[in-house]
């Protein structure tokens, strides 16, 4: 009698070798774009009356955060903002980037690519429909195209294109 193939399952492995700068860096640029995504939240909701920005000419952080493209879906971008945020701390995180679990992966990647998908529409939004700059949202803007570029250059130097498992 003969026994049927057996389902090759993925070894356990140990937890991946991360160089200490990447998290490291992912969490700080996740946390310095909370904390300017917060203040663009707290100036939502007090009608940006205290906020440190130019509100004449070009950079006009008072009619970019008080326009029409300010909310999606009914919701202040800026909330959106600090959510993104908040969901890519726990993603950034040590134990996270030592996972071998390549959903993790995929998840932290796709999640920080959504992100640069958005800033792409806000800043289409700012240059085009509302003709106006605001500089703490251009911070967000920065903080979540380098949070990409490391979390991109991070996944790839993890997992080479060479060393995928079929």
């Amino acid at each position: 009698m003969t026994r049927p193939a057996e389902v090759s399952r993925p070894a356990k492995t140990a937890a991946v070798p991360v160089p200490r700068w990447l998290p490291i860096t992912s969490i700080a640029i996740a946390v310095v774009g909370l904390l300017v995504a917060g203040y663009l939240t707290y100036e939502h909701f007090t009608a940006s009356s205290t906020l440190a920005c130019s509100d004449t000419g070009k950079i006009n952080c008072l009619k970019v955060t008080t326009s029409n493209q300010s909310m999606f879906l009914h919701i202040p971008v800026a909330v959106l903002g600090m959510l993104f945020f908040v969901a890519m701390i726990p993603l950034c995180l040590p134990v996270a980037w030592r996972s071998t679990d390549p959903r993790l992966r995929r998840l932290r990647l796709a999640a920080a690519g959504v992100g640069v998908l958005f800033v792409c529409y806000l800043l289409y939004a700012e240059l085009f429909i509302i003709d106006s700059i605001c500089l703490w949202c251009t911070g967000v803007h920065v903080l979540t195209l380098l949070l990409f570029g490391v979390i991109a250059f991070g996944t790839a130097a993890l997992d080479p294109i060479g060393s995928r498992r079929r």
